[in-house]
């Protein structure tokens, strides 16, 4: 296929897609219910957990799902959930949590979900803010989350969902029947924090409606996800039919293991793969074998060590893959080619965030994926770089991405989130006009091809994974030799950065240091420190891998600090490196 005909194909799909958003929606109903009622399709598999070691995988139907959901929807309602609370989900993945997401949701109740590798301090703001009552976990989540009952008062009742649902499949009277809540599709789904680059991660709520949206990038981006790919017959809800398999290594507590994984491969009747180990090339090989993986979504981080650990994958394994997104960061030349080559499909990149998920990316049957672009937006989606005023910028011109209330025509986009959590004000900076900004540089070229040139603000990502300074400087601060901190990327070959933090050392310690027979010893002693006060309260992949003591930090005249020059800093000195 030519570029011309890959770019009328582009068009095409733009052009005749409309969206279908019922006034009534509920993700719960779409990725599980339906499917349960089913005569024809109650008894697929839905989830089918991985068991390593050549162990035979645990697998469990729609029908299943639906009826386990039911049980603690029931048990739920006993705890006083309301529709409209918010419910914090603290697992792996694994069966019960999709049964979790599903038993909230059906309830109009509102999802929170919270990352396993969530130290105490980011847990318990959370919960806290969200004034969350109820949280779901498993068996090892549980006493982390008893730990915080003091700082949480609001938390009223920790349920281990494992135990619970054993004890309700033992007892005969346990109710396996539940009438869903009718939820419009604006009513709140699903509340999950970003890290804020200054002060307190702040809480996106998603709508129902919000699933509806991502599913074009879904789509595309998987290459169709087992359907034919006809641009005719697109209009976001597929027909039944295709033999995906799916897996993705990307909590399910993150968007994208939620948005991009878990949920959209539900609500196409399709298995998706869960694995609650570490992840690790040969694992990931692995999966991709035995279940016969046909899509994936994986971080380049993750692509990268797969490449180092098999140069040549299916020499050893039988690979099915027909559809890899990867999103985080740029996937670069050589995963590009090692993915096109080596796992014998090429990766199509992604570009979203929570707000707005899913809405720009490749998709190799219809356009080309350029290396390096971030692509082209998805269809329903209104993409464009724009200027500080709003004003659409020119090809090769810079400025910040940012989508449209409306699609092309004028239609509102069903991806958008609600607002941010008792946040109206970072609810109408997000705006200029109809367009909400992503906080993300790029360039547009003649083609439409989005090209990635860094963060307006202080945001960045480090081996996958989205950092946020203001998080982890506030973790530093609270240790007695911190006065002032902050924290910027350091460039690296193989993560695309590294967490770096710059200290300000307290009075105390300026004086410990002074008087320290051997200096050197000193600091390192207290580096280590520092560290593992960091990974005692935040999440493994925040703290800061390299910390430089520093007299004082740049500063405005306002008294905020100038990350910027900082980072700059760390770039001058690899280009000298």
């Amino acid at each position: 296929m030519s570029v011309s005909h890959r770019n009328d194909a582009y068009e095409t799909v733009h052009r005749q897609f409309a969206w279908q958003v019922p006034d009534k929606f509920n993700m719960a109903e779409v990725c599980c219910g339906r499917w349960a009622r089913s005569p024809q399709h109650q008894n697929a598999t839905a989830i089918l957990a991985h068991q390593p070691d050549g162990k035979t995988p645990m697998a469990w139907t729609f029908a299943q799902l639906q009826a386990a959901a039911n049980v603690l929807s029931q048990q739920l309602k006993t705890l006083g959930v309301k529709r409209g609370d918010r419910v914090a989900i603290v697992m792996p993945q694994r069966f019960e949590t999709a049964v979790s997401y599903m038993a909230v949701l059906q309830m109009g109740a509102v999802a929170m979900p919270l990352s396993m590798l969530f130290g105490p301090d980011a847990l318990a703001f959370r919960v806290e803010d969200s004034g969350a009552a109820v949280a779901l976990c498993d068996e090892v989540s549980a006493p982390v989350l008893q730990a915080l009952r003091k700082e949480c008062p609001a938390l009223t009742n920790i349920l281990e969902v494992p135990s619970a649902l054993r004890m309700a499949q033992s007892h005969a009277s346990a109710k396996h029947d539940y009438k869903s809540v009718s939820t419009r599709a604006d009513d709140p789904a699903i509340l999950i924090y970003t890290s804020g680059t200054t002060g307190n991660p702040k809480g996106a709520l998603i709508p129902h409606r919000a699933l509806v949206g991502n599913l074009t990038g879904f789509v595309c981006s998987q290459n169709w996800f087992g359907f034919e790919p006809t641009r005719a017959d697109f209009h976001g809800d597929l027909p039944t039919g295709s033999d995906a398999v799916f897996w993705s290594p990307a909590d399910w507590a993150w968007t994208g293991g939620l948005m991009d994984a878990l949920l959209p491969s539900l609500y196409f009747g399709r298995p998706i793969v869960a694995y609650q180990g570490r992840f690790s090339p040969e694992i990931a090989f692995e999966i991709l074998h035995a279940h016969g993986i046909t899509h994936s979504f994986l971080f380049p981080t993750a692509l990268k060590a797969m490449m180092k650990a098999q140069a040549h994958p299916r020499k050893h394994f039988k690979l099915k893959l027909k559809g890899l997104m990867s999103a985080g960061e740029a996937v670069g030349d050589a995963v590009f080619a090692y993915c096109r080559d080596e796992l014998g499909v090429v990766v199509n990149e992604m570009f979203g965030q929570t707000e707005i998920n899913y809405v720009v990316g490749n998709c190799q049957v219809f356009w080309p994926s350029k290396p390096g672009s971030m692509g082209r937006g998805y269809p329903g989606h209104q993409v464009a770089v724009i200027d500080d005023q709003g004003q659409i910028c020119k090809p090769g011109e810079a400025g910040e991405v940012a989508v449209n209330r409306f699609d092309r025509h004028g239609h509102l986009d069903p991806v958008f989130f609600l607002g941010y959590w008792k946040n109206p004000m970072a609810t109408q900076a997000k705006y200029t006009g109809n367009w909400c900004r992503t906080g993300d540089v790029a360039i547009q070229d003649e083609e439409g091809y989005l090209w990635y040139q860094g963060r307006t603000d202080d945001m960045f990502k480090a081996a996958g994974y989205r950092i946020g300074p203001g998080e982890i400087e506030n973790c530093l601060v609270k240790h007695p030799a911190v006065v002032n901190a902050a924290v910027v990327p350091k460039p690296d070959a193989d993560r695309g950065a590294l967490v770096k933090a710059y200290v300000v050392l307290s009075p105390d310690y300026v004086a410990q240091r002074a008087s320290a027979p051997n200096v050197q010893k000193f600091e390192k002693t207290l580096i280590e420190d520092l560290q593992r006060h960091v990974r005692g309260l935040l999440a493994p992949y925040e703290y800061p891998k390299e910390i430089e003591f520093i007299d004082q930090l740049p500063m405005t005249t306002t008294g905020k600090v100038q990350r910027r020059f900082l980072r700059l800093q760390e770039e001058e000195r690899a280009r000298q490196c």
